[in-house]
């Protein structure tokens, strides 16, 4: 083998090796997301206080969400938030269409308070790169962007049944009862779980 066709088939070489690292990387990263999915739809089914129009405390339900958005950015975190929001949709659409709804208040529903809420949470790791603060900073960013959603809806949508003169404040009122908590127990959790080392290092950036 001449020198040329050695340096030809090291060329080669390298570039397999690295599609398959590539490859693998990759395959990690889509596995490490449909845990992570699972793991929020879980917990989202552990509700400690139950709304009577949507909506639920639970424990950190959206934390794994949000990690995924630090470890590998913004763009993936939101693709995987999407996908997150699909599955509370179908979880939650009987319910949504027993309400009596009309179709353009149901769309519309499915639209603020699943499809866009849950989509936020991917913007979760916008400040990934300022550090364990700047982490939970975004957490709350997301939090406070699905709490927005939800109160544009009630403020709208379901304004007819608040019962109150000023449905906005009812709806800052009502969503306000599981979404505080919730909020400052993900940002609480998210806190406490990147002070552990090995968690910290898991969930530090790779995109």
């Amino acid at each position: 083998m001449t020198d040329s066709e050695a340096f030809f088939v090291c060329i080669v070489c390298s570039i397999a090796e690295r599609m398959i690292f590539l490859k693998n990387q990759k395959t990690v990263r889509l596995v490490t997301s449909a845990m992570m999915i699972a793991l929020s739809t879980v917990l989202s089914m552990i509700t400690l206080l139950k709304m009577p129009l949507g909506g639920s405390l639970t424990p950190l339900s959206m934390l794994p969400v949000c990690l995924i958005s630090m470890k590998y950015g913004v763009a993936w975190g939101i693709g995987t938030s999407f996908a997150y929001s699909l599955i509370q949709l179908l979880l939650d659409l009987g319910a949504v269409l027993s309400w009596g709804l009309t179709p353009q208040t149901v769309a519309a529903c499915i639209f603020c308070d699943y499809l866009l809420a849950f989509t936020v949470l991917g913007l979760a790791g916008i400040f990934a790169n300022k550090g364990r603060f700047g982490k939970c900073a975004g957490v709350a960013l997301a939090v406070l962007l699905r709490f927005l959603c939800h109160v544009v809806s009630g403020g709208t949508i379901f304004a007819v049944w608040s019962g109150w003169e000023n449905a906005w404040l009812y709806s800052v009122c009502y969503n306000g009862a599981f979404m505080l908590p919730e909020g400052i127990l993900t940002v609480i959790g998210t806190y406490l779980l990147l002070k552990i080392p090995t968690t910290q290092k898991l969930f530090s950036s790779a995109s």
